[in-house]
């Protein structure tokens, strides 16, 4: 048996017990916020949260997860408003943004489970990789999601996206065939 909870949805999946779960979810479930880094749960780029604690999927079998509630970067919350998702917009956090799912499903796991972190406790629990070296911008992030968690701060919610997540690709301009009227350079970026 491989069934588990994604995102508040009951899946069984039909696949080896064996099967990582980052590729459960990327594979089966198209859920391709969540990572693949290293696959050997070094980098954290495939960090999901497992009942509450941040884990490496890349290392977790299905059936390790049998019964367990996951949450992937893409439940976290639909409307941006969560205080890591905030202060990762305020402090501007990501740079090529590769790493950053991973990382917010860490910090989120840590200020669900301590408001107040020290800088020992972030260095103990926020162990993924950011090629880019962020690492200063994330502190600060944390920091501010902690205070915002707390209710000693308030930020606004960045936008919501305005779209749902299985039209996503169907509204992306580089996916959408251009018109056969068009006459511009297929190897131009136009913009209007």
């Amino acid at each position: 048996m491989t069934r588990m909870t994604v995102n508040g949805q009951p899946v069984h999946y039909r696949m080896d017990p064996r099967t990582p779960l980052l590729w459960a979810l990327r594979d089966a479930s198209n859920l391709t916020g969540t990572k693949y880094g290293c696959g050997i749960g070094v980098c954290g780029a495939c960090t999901v949260n497992l009942d509450g604690r941040a884990v490496r999927s890349c290392q977790l079998t299905i059936a390790d997860a049998e019964g367990a509630f996951i949450t992937t970067i893409e439940a976290l919350s639909r409307a941006r408003d969560h205080p890591v998702q905030q202060a990762w917009i305020e402090n501007m956090v990501p740079q090529c943004g590769y790493c950053q799912s991973g990382v917010i499903m860490a910090v989120a796991a840590l200020i669900d489970s301590n408001s107040n972190p020290s800088d020992d406790e972030i260095d103990e629990a926020i162990t993924n990789i950011c090629r880019c070296g962020t690492y200063p911008r994330m502190r600060e992030a944390i920091r501010l999601a902690a205070r915002v968690s707390r209710g000693e701060e308030r930020l606004a919610a960045a936008p919501p996206p305005g779209i749902d997540p299985e039209d996503a690709a169907a509204n992306v301009d580089a996916l959408t065939p251009p018109d056969d009227s068009e006459t511009d350079d297929p190897g131009r970026i136009v913009s209007d």
